[in-house]
């Protein structure tokens, strides 16, 4: 795992802090409010701090999601090995490699050419039974692009490497094998008592 990966993960989780704990005193300085008698003032500062509560429980629930898949060293299974082995397979060459992946995947399929977002995506369909966005092996793979392009705005990391002028096939495997060694890695150290 990179510092640039780590050192992100926990400045989303000191804002997330910060903004529990804004929440926290805003609440708390409402609470204190409610006996007091309120001036016109008064009243507009209780309607602007309760209505920055409000607006702050949204933004808190969904960055406590985010933190919650994006977070590093999840439990690894063995159908997230097999879902990186079935995204490999897939891309067994270059000419089944779909350079210009559109999120499309129907006509991947149809073509046996595979971006890397769709090759993963019918992979976790076909081991899972259904499509997993949160996927370990999946988030795995997000992890090892972002380490590589660590100066780039990628729309959707998956797609976004896939879509790069300069991304090679060789660096899809790449992507795939560094996913996998780190799984594989996990999975022996979960197992030692």
């Amino acid at each position: 795992m990179s510092w640039f990966y780590l050192s992100r993960f926990y400045l989303l989780v000191a804002l997330g802090l910060i903004l529990a704990g804004s929440l926290a005193v805003g609440g708390r300085w409402l609470w204190r409010q409610r006996w007091r008698e309120a001036s016109a003032r008064r009243k507009v500062v209780i309607v602007s701090v309760g209505s920055a509560c409000i607006l702050l429980i949204p933004f808190l629930i969904g960055g406590a999601q985010l933190l919650w898949h994006e977070r590093p060293n999840q439990a690894v299974t063995a159908e997230d090995l097999r879902i990186l082995d079935r995204a490999d397979a897939f891309l067994k060459d270059e000419s089944a490699w779909n350079r210009d992946d559109d999120r499309q995947c129907g006509d991947d399929k149809a073509n046996g050419k595979w971006s890397l977002s769709c090759a993963l995506d019918t992979a976790c369909i076909e081991v899972l039974g259904e499509y997993d966005h949160t996927n370990v092996a999946l988030q795995e793979v997000r992890f090892a692009v972002e380490e590589a392009t660590p100066d780039k705005q990628l729309n959707g990391r998956l797609m976004g490497f896939n879509n790069l002028p300069e991304t090679r096939f060789e660096d899809i495997k790449r992507m795939l094998r560094i996913a996998r060694e780190r799984l594989v890695a996990r999975q022996k150290r979960q197992a030692q008592p």
